[in-house]
């Protein structure tokens, strides 16, 4: 079995927003080609094209319908993928030491060298973010991106996950929970920043910021920033567009 460190002095993971993910899927895509394509440990596919496909995912995401008490439903993008607990139980089952914790930044990553494939990390995992490449042999998992954020070839802004950097709704934020200062940490703080599933004693360290509750009144302030918007931009048609009306016009029935 494989032993946890004690307190990391970084706690790096992720911020999800569930108010502001749109489920465009970007993250998944973006995940899977800077793993397959680049520095890291490449992840197969199986039938591709096929009937049948399947493959090997390290970020996943999942839409739910809710419906909360006395409010309309709403639409949930819901992205999984590890979340670096600070006590990891699918390190502690691991028969060979290949799942581990980094003592200098909290991440959880495999030695795909020592690992044997038997599943146990996935088995105690209780949120289901370990997946078997079938190719390979081996189990899979989000590494954070630890060959991009401590890589000095790329661009200093390129040094966060792949998934954080295309994300077009800015719902993944990337930093240093051990830093009250950090980004993620006053996210958590102001936004009320939970742990998923956290009965389960893991203490995961990414967070997800709930979603907003909607409503079906639309606040005055927004229907008066909006309304200069919705007015026509013209009121007669000039040009060919207007010789058409004018040609519709003619015709029996008028236009249509």
């Amino acid at each position: 079995m494989t032993q946890l460190p004690g307190p990391t002095p970084k706690k790096l993971g992720l911020v999800i927003d569930l108010d502001t993910c749109v489920g465009c899927h970007a993250c998944v895509v973006s995940c899977k080609g800077w793993n397959t394509e680049n520095y890291g440990a490449p992840l197969s596919d199986q039938d591709a094209y096929g009937a049948n496909p399947s493959g090997t995912f390290l970020n996943r995401v999942h839409s739910y319908e809710i419906a909360p008490k006395d409010a309309p439903a709403q639409l949930v993008h819901f992205p999984k993928s590890c979340l670096h607990c600070e006590d990891a139980p699918c390190v502690t089952v691991c028969p060979t030491g290949a799942s581990y914790k980094r003592a200098d930044d909290g991440i959880v990553l495999v030695n795909e060298d020592a690992c044997i494939g038997c599943g146990l990390c996935a088995w105690a995992c209780p949120y289901g973010a370990r997946e078997m490449d079938m190719d390979a042999g081996v189990m899979k998992k989000c590494t954070l991106c630890v060959d991009r954020i401590y890589n000095e070839n790329l661009p200093e802004e390129d040094r966060e996950p792949a998934c954080v950097r295309t994300c077009p709704a800015n719902a993944r934020h990337f930093g240093d929970f051990a830093d009250p200062e950090s980004n993620v940490s006053h996210l958590v703080a102001e936004r009320g920043g939970i742990d998923l599933m956290a009965e389960q004693g893991t203490k995961p360290v990414n967070k997800y910021l709930p979603p907003r509750p909607k409503t079906d009144a639309q606040p005055e302030a927004e229907i008066d920033v909006l309304a200069p918007l919705l007015s026509p931009v013209a009121t007669e048609a000039h040009g060919f567009l207007g010789w058409l009306d004018k040609t519709l016009d003619k015709l029996p029935g008028g236009a249509t």
